[in-house]
């Protein structure tokens, strides 16, 4: 008894929903245009500092970067200036109205090089092996099945690949117009060991925006 009671309590931390109260405005047309608006704006540009963190990344011409959680695509120019015409993107997300978005950016855009892929909620469904680098941005809170999803990440990533989280703080203050406190899951701290307890190791962790926004790099053990 006190076995199955143990392996009942394994299933349901594997299978809980983690971010269920953060993701509500996510579950219609109607609140997805509304964050696709913000996502998509030039304003963006000043907070989030697109260009400084694909320096962060140390991309190079000809490289493979999957971009989890694409949104309407608002990376995709940065990535394209990082790995160059000979390099290729990869687009993913779960909801496909945001993926017509971030194709629309691309054509708009002039990229050629990116492939969109429909992920689900558990898996993002990236091609095996492919990526040299993979940019979640703003969407690990969002991850409803974390340790799922790395376990996806992980199988689109090449043997020596780097996965790069950006989040925000949960501090007060590190999300403008938004309370980080109760919105973010994890801290830095509990993002790491998480992150490490799905089969990767932390290369190195720094600010982005100092006070809001953080950037860890971790490699596949």
């Amino acid at each position: 008894m006190k076995k199955l009671f143990a392996f009942c309590l394994l299933t349901y931390a594997v299978s809980a929903q983690v971010a269920t109260e953060v993701n509500k405005r996510y579950q219609t047309p109607e609140g997805r245009a509304g964050i696709g608006t913000f996502l998509g704006s030039s304003d963006r540009d000043a907070q989030q500092k697109p260009r400084e963190l694909v320096a962060e990344m140390h991309l190079r011409p000809g490289m493979t970067v999957a971009d989890v959680g694409t949104g309407v695509g608002y990376m995709l120019p940065f990535l394209e200036n990082g790995v160059g015409p000979g390099g290729k993107l990869i687009a993913e997300d779960i909801f496909q109205d945001f993926l017509d978005k971030a194709r629309q950016r691309a054509r708009d855009a002039g990229l050629r090089n990116v492939e969109f892929v429909l992920g689900t909620e558990t898996d993002p469904r990236l091609p095996a092996g492919q990526a040299d680098a993979v940019l979640v941005l703003e969407t690990y809170h969002h991850f409803d099945y974390p340790a799922r999803m790395l376990t996806g990440i992980a199988h689109g990533m090449k043997p020596d690949g780097r996965l790069f989280i950006v989040d925000y703080y949960k501090r007060a203050g590190a999300m403008p117009g938004q309370d980080a406190v109760k919105h973010i899951r994890l801290d830095l701290d509990g993002v790491v060991k998480e992150v490490q307890a799905n089969g990767f190791s932390l290369a190195w962790q720094k600010d982005h925006i100092p006070g809001s926004q953080y950037i860890a790099c971790f490699v596949r053990k």
